[in-house]
């Protein structure tokens, strides 16, 4: 559930903070005061695109802050999924920031990419618009919807024909990169020829390279290096004028004579001993190191050269020697594959044909599933519809089959028809329907899939579009059967549809000489009263009205209790 939004130096917006509530939100105000603000800002902190110009005239940032409470083991596990944690009061912060162009996002303090905001926010939320509207009319969608609606139970045949599908073009991209002209056969063929023998030839072990490059900068310096080993071990024992071995064994012998007088000098003569043996052992070293560094010219050539080879198949075929040898076994493969040609084609087409009848095999499957689901939806579509006032409605869900149209989501194509009057045959939704009559039925399917999707909180911008009177109250009513199992927010500017309002707010434009702000506050009471007289007559407001008004909350107040 959508506990709060907190606003800040967002277009007409200096500061507004909003705490919903469970049950029907509804917000209203006059035209202009900024009601879309209010959705545009949850919009936009759920990863929306933000606009040039929306940070607010004067300051550097404008940010938007929603704090989602987690009220299902469901939505937990689906958030944690995301690497998203909750908090220790089951609380989601989202938080986005906008500063010079430039957007930041966090949730719980945890920066997140675009990507990972979206998904979370569809766990918990999900806002209906116009664009939803005009969706309904996108035939592709359609089939999103229904599958939508069936749930598991269209998992997993889905992800078998996804995986179908993708085995089916794997194959025939295959075979549409086959070559089939003889000439340029034969001239792969003999490309490949050679560069098998290429690598073969070259007997490349695994490490080698690393082994060859350190002994072509060993002989590269050898020069510098012996220089440098010669002086050390002159200056260890090798110079005949005084060495460290010759003055080290001076030391000892100087101290030997004391041995056993003194537990100091002892310990000196045992320390003078070590070094003495650590000086033998080190010159012996140097100079085993200096007479291994004698290579000769021809050593150094075939260095260099073997150096060269490997270089030059790092160039051609991988960087490393593992991915040398992996481009020597494709190379094979695909040279297999030309030396007999005809049944490797023939294989081809084959396990196409075979891959192809599975997928199709699988395609009839969840076209049988959507078929099922179908049914069920449109009998639930034509009661939800009935309940908005639709009163001679009929609506069919249409799945039609074409396997000359496979794809990763099957082969159906989903058509939703209607009629809005008795006697009119059942024709496309984009053929029929009006803006208002578009906003209703998306209700119907908001509704309808309300009961699949579990998503804690719905937002309705623009729901009553086109509508009045008896319609109107259909409307309020729907909303309000659907906010007993869900948080529900509507931006309306009809009565009816406030006068069920658990929780109204209202948004006030306000102006200076400088400047102008809009706010959200709650109402009760006497005020609401009086905004759903302005609502029901506009600047002019009675008694007579306000007494209208009263009875309308009255009149909601007994449907509620009633239901």
């Amino acid at each position: 559930m959508l506990i709060s939004e907190k606003v800040k130096n967002l277009a007409l917006i200096k500061e507004a903070e909003t705490e919903f509530g469970r049950g029907l939100n509804i917000i209203t105000g006059e035209t202009g005061a900024g009601k879309s603000l209010v959705i545009g800002s949850v919009e936009l902190a759920l990863g929306g695109k933000a606009k040039g110009d929306i940070v607010r005239r004067g300051e550097d940032e404008a940010s938007v802050e929603l704090v989602f409470s987690v009220d299902s083991a469901r939505e937990r596990a689906e958030i944690e999924a995301l690497d998203v944690e909750v908090d220790d009061d089951d609380l989601v912060i989202m938080t986005r920031k906008i500063r010079d162009g430039r957007s930041t996002a966090r949730v719980n303090g945890n920066a997140v990419n675009a990507s990972t905001l979206k998904k979370a926010a569809s766990v918990l939320i999900d806002i209906h618009g116009q664009r939803d509207q005009a969706g309904l009319l996108v035939k592709k969608n359609l089939c999103r919807i229904l599958d939508r609606y069936a749930g598991e139970a269209m998992k997993d045949p889905a992800v078998k024909v996804a995986d179908h599908y993708k085995k089916y073009r794997e194959i025939e991209r295959e075979i549409e990169q086959d070559i089939s002209d003889p000439e340029e056969l034969k001239r792969r063929q003999d490309l490949l020829a050679f560069e098998v023998a290429e690598i073969e030839k070259a007997e490349l072990a695994e490490g080698e390279d690393e082994e060859v490059e350190a002994r072509y900068s060993l002989m590269k310096n050898s020069k510098k290096i012996a220089e440098s080993l010669s002086e050390a071990l002159g200056i260890l024992s090798g110079n005949p004028e005084g060495n460290a071995s010759e003055y080290i064994g001076r030391a000892s012998e100087s101290l030997s004579g004391l041995q056993g007088l003194d537990g100091a000098i002892d310990a000196m003569i045992g320390q003078i001993s070590e070094i003495e043996a650590l000086t033998g052992d080190l010159s012996i070293a140097l100079g085993d190191r200096l007479r291994s560094m004698d290579f000769s010219d021809g050593d150094f050539s075939e260095t260099e050269k073997r150096l060269d080879l490997i270089n030059h198949m790092k160039s051609k075929y991988g960087k490393t020697i593992g991915e040398i040898y992996g481009a020597l076994e494709e190379k094979k493969s695909e040279l297999e594959k030309i030396n007999d040609h005809d049944a490797y084609a023939a294989g081809l087409k084959s396990e196409s044909e075979k891959e192809k009848k599975a997928l199709i095999k699988a395609c009839e499957k969840l076209s049988e599933l959507r078929k099922e689901a179908a049914l069920s939806l449109q009998e639930q579509m034509r009661e939800a519809l009935t309940d908005l006032n639709f009163d001679n409605v009929e609506f069919r869900i249409d799945v039609i089959p074409d396997p000359e149209k496979l794809s990763a989501n099957g082969f159906d194509t989903v058509g939703f028809m209607i009629s809005l009057n008795k006697g009119e045959k059942l024709m496309p939704l984009d053929e029929v329907a009006s803006g208002g009559e578009l906003s209703r039925i998306m209700l119907a399917l908001k509704t309808v899939l309300a009961d699949t999707d579990d998503i804690p909180t719905l937002i309705f911008d623009e729901i009553d579009t086109g509508i009045s009177g008896r319609t109107a109250e259909k409307v309020a009513e729907k909303l309000s059967v659907l906010a007993r199992s869900r948080q529900v927010i509507a931006i309306t500017h009809l009565p009816q549809i406030a006068a069920m309002a658990d929780h109204h707010f209202v948004i006030e434009k306000t102006s200076d000489e400088s400047s102008t702000e809009t706010g959200v506050r709650e109402i009760k009471d006497e005020e609401s009263v009086e905004e759903l007289s302005r609502l029901l007559s506009g600047s002019e407001v009675t008694d007579a009205v306000r007494e209208n008004a009263r009875e309308m909350l009255l009149l909601a107040e007994r449907f509620k209790n009633r239901t």
